[in-house]
């Protein structure tokens, strides 16, 4: 019941915001299909990599010549089973870039900041839903290589999860 009276009670302020002047040519259905579309296109086209801004990011950091440092570096062609878990490496090896630019004082250190911080943030709204498989890796387990490489793959396998 309480469902119902909550649906009452939208349903009222509802009605009286689509009957006033400005929300006329919403009466109809085909005003409120196209509302509808207009607002759910922008939204679903923004949406479509949640790693966008990340992937900005790296190509500004690409070709830095400041970073000298080797990094645990997953295989772009790693098990679908294991993305979640790459992704996750990927972005704990950003943190050894931090420390790198802070020592050296590095031109992209706060591009390599973003990319840390967009991905804890998509990390801390998607809760680690994957559960280890015994083909993944732990972080550690890849092959170091260098901060060029690093990005090479990185770039890849966001790529890989977006399509």
């Amino acid at each position: 019941q309480k469902i119902h009276l909550k649906s009452v009670c939208l349903q009222y302020p509802l009605c009286r915001l689509l009957s006033s002047h400005c929300f006329c040519p919403l009466k109809n259905g085909m005003g409120l299909i196209i509302f509808f579309l207009c607002a759910y296109v922008p939204k679903t086209e923004a949406g479509h990599c949640k790693w966008a801004e990340v992937l900005k990011d790296l190509e500004r950091i690409k070709t830095s010549k400041d970073i000298d440092v080797s990094l645990y570096t997953a295989n772009a062609d790693e098990d679908v089973k294991c993305q979640e878990l790459v992704m996750r490496c990927f972005f704990l090896e950003t943190e050894v870039i931090i420390q790198e630019c802070r020592i050296k004082n590095c031109s992209k250190t706060q591009d390599v900041w973003n990319i840390w911080k967009n991905g804890n943030e998509s990390f801390e709204k998607n809760k680690l839903t994957s559960t280890k498989s015994e083909k993944c890796k732990e972080c550690e387990e890849y092959e170091e290589k260098n901060f060029t490489e690093f990005v090479q793959n990185f770039v890849k396998v966001i790529q890989r999860d977006c399509k």
